[in-house]
């Protein structure tokens, strides 16, 4: 192997010196960029640069899996297997573009000019099957016959609340208008700002579902000379998409309400955390953040910085996301202490997802009386549902909580549905993700709240509805998200680590039809294991979907070799 060149690295770095550890991540993806994978002499240059351990440097790279420390291709195609994108053939395209290239999945050809991976999610569940390019640093999304810069966005539904500025290409200052919410804030106290939000009845909306204002209020309270506002935009749960198409198509909506977080707080710095599989988001909100920044939004008093990801799941959980940004592998934290005191850099951090900050502006312009007249009382406001599988319209759904499911699958064209032709039964309906629940027929009539969702033992999660018809086999879906999350855990904590292996094992098992004597009680245990004593939400949540298939179709689990003695 020839000899590394490290004459345009070293420029490369000068901007990163300053930032000291936490500035690892960005110069990694400078230096990759640069050479195409991360050898040992460009770690050494790095370690040096930035003046960290170089087995410290080795540790993320080697946590990441965007970061590569092997030779690859110059061009990197990487195919979604997970559920959505499974459904409509990515298998197959798959297996086509292997045999086309002459090249096996996970291998690179002998003259690096191709690798071809699989990949989990890549957030393009509403264009299945999704096909990701990166070809001598130029990203591209397409479905294995045609490609574009940038996926389009698809907007249906009730209300445009939202997404009045998605689905035309990306909203610049001029079209998008004053801040106007921005600018209403700061004629009234922080504190005033954050008794609005309050009684809005906001929750966060990526997951969590915990009160945006009590969030707020915790970190306005806490004494320190330096505050963060952070925009978890590392959306990288199976089935959700709807981040992308915000920040893709609106970006000074959400820039808009971390302004307006960062008054209600005190807070003088902002990032936020994109996923490395969104490269083509980035420009975008380059492109909004100068437009901010010349308009006098941003400024010396409040400035916001983006950071992007490296392929790991595990950094949508908040402390592990703030790791990331420190330059770190993205190792959640135990909590207490909470991120309101002690978060980013360990000072006081308000973290929220995009949505939520995009319903800030919202409820200050609106006003929070007038706002909670969208949806119900205990889920007031508009909710973006991202539908995808078996549907005629797969796409990003606004509505009012509120809706029922039946009608939702209407709207989309589902299982057994007017817009359907061939009228095939529904199977199944995967709510909140992978790390959510299964739903059937019998939840039809269930409304789309927190609450009644709540009662029926569902996670309304980050908004997946993933459809699945009469003629899928629930144990292939198992299977692939069961090798999802043993692949994103991040080993930190025992019971998530081997439980996530564990579990994997299982349902490989049950998927070929293989299941040994009292895989089910196994299987089981391990669920529940995970769930009672792992670290964090990731490990928390592993099992969920297959303890609830376990629930409704413990058939699926079962070899008739072994009768049902293992049930326990």
């Amino acid at each position: 192997m020839s000899e590394i060149d490290l004459t345009p690295l070293k420029p490369a770095m000068e901007s990163y010196i300053s930032l000291g550890r936490s500035g690892l991540l960005p110069a990694l993806h400078a230096a990759q960029k640069i050479y195409g994978w991360l050898p040992q002499e460009v770690a050494n240059e790095v370690a040096k640069s930035l003046r960290i351990p170089l087995a410290e440097v080795h540790g993320v790279i080697e946590f990441y899996s965007l970061f590569y420390n092997e030779l690859v291709g110059k061009k990197f195609i990487r195919v979604c297997t997970d559920p959505a994108c499974a459904l409509k053939g990515a298998d197959q395209l798959l297996d086509h573009l292997c045999k086309h290239y002459d090249v096996e999945a996970g291998q690179t050809t002998e003259d690096l000019s191709l690798t071809i991976e699989r990949s989990p999610c890549l957030g393009l569940c509403d264009l299945a099957p999704a096909v990701w390019t990166m070809d001598d640093g130029q990203s591209t999304i397409g479905d294995g016959a045609k490609e574009e810069n940038r996926p389009s966005s698809i907007i249906y539904g009730q209300l445009r609340e939202l997404t009045s500025n998605c689905g035309d290409g990306t909203t610049t200052l001029a079209k998008y208008g004053e801040y106007f919410a921005y600018k209403k804030a700061l004629k009234i106290n922080p504190e005033a700002v954050i008794t609005e939000i309050k009684a809005s009845g906001l929750v966060g909306r990526g997951g969590a579902a915990f009160p945006t204002g009590i969030k707020w209020e915790g970190a306005a309270k806490a004494q320190a000379d330096q505050k963060y506002v952070v925009c978890n935009a590392d959306e990288s749960e199976p089935g959700t998409f709807k981040d992308r198409i915000l920040l893709l198509d609106d970006p000074h909506l959400t820039i808009e309400g971390m302004c307006i977080a960062a008054y209600a707080i005190g807070a003088s710095k902002g990032y936020i955390y994109i996923r490395g599989e969104y490269p083509y988001i980035v420009p975008v909100l380059e492109n909004a953040l100068i437009e901010a920044r010349d308009a006098g939004y941003l400024d010396e008093k409040f400035d916001i910085e983006i950071r992007v990801g490296a392929g790991a799941y595990i950094c949508g959980e908040e402390t592990a996301l703030f790791e990331s940004i420190e330059g770190k592998r993205g190792f959640p934290r135990v909590k207490p202490p909470f991120p309101t005191t002690n978060g980013l850099f360990d000072k006081p951090t308000v973290i929220n997802n995009v949505e939520t900050l995009c319903n800030v502006p919202l409820i200050i312009s609106k006003g929070s009386a007038e706002y909670r007249k969208i949806g119900t009382e205990k889920s007031p406001g508009p909710k973006l549902f991202c539908v995808s599988g078996d549907v005629v319209k797969p796409g990003l759904y606004e509505i009012p909580f509120g809706v029922t499911l039946r009608e939702l699958l209407k709207m989309a064209g589902g299982p057994s549905t007017s817009l359907r032709a061939d009228k095939k039964s529904l199977k199944a309906v995967l709510f909140g993700g992978a790390a959510g629940a299964f739903a059937t027929s019998a939840h039809l009539d269930l409304k789309l709240t927190f609450e009644d969702l709540r009662v029926a033992g569902l996670p309304l999660g980050s908004g997946v509805v993933m459809v699945f018809d009469g003629t899928r086999d629930i144990r292939d879906i198992l299977k692939r998200l069961g090798k999802f999350f043993a692949h994103e855990s991040c080993g930190k904590c025992y019971p998530c680590q081997m439980g996530t292996q564990r579990q994997m094992e299982i349902l490989d098992r049950v998927a070929k039809g293989k299941v040994l004597p009292n895989d089910f009680v196994r299987l089981e245990d391990v669920g529940w294991t995970m769930t009672d004593a792992s670290l964090c939400g990731l490990g928390q949540t592993a099992a969920s979907a297959v303890l609830s298939a376990m629930k409704l179709w413990p058939e699926l689990f079962k070899d008739e070799r072994w009768g049902m003695k293992d049930e326990g």
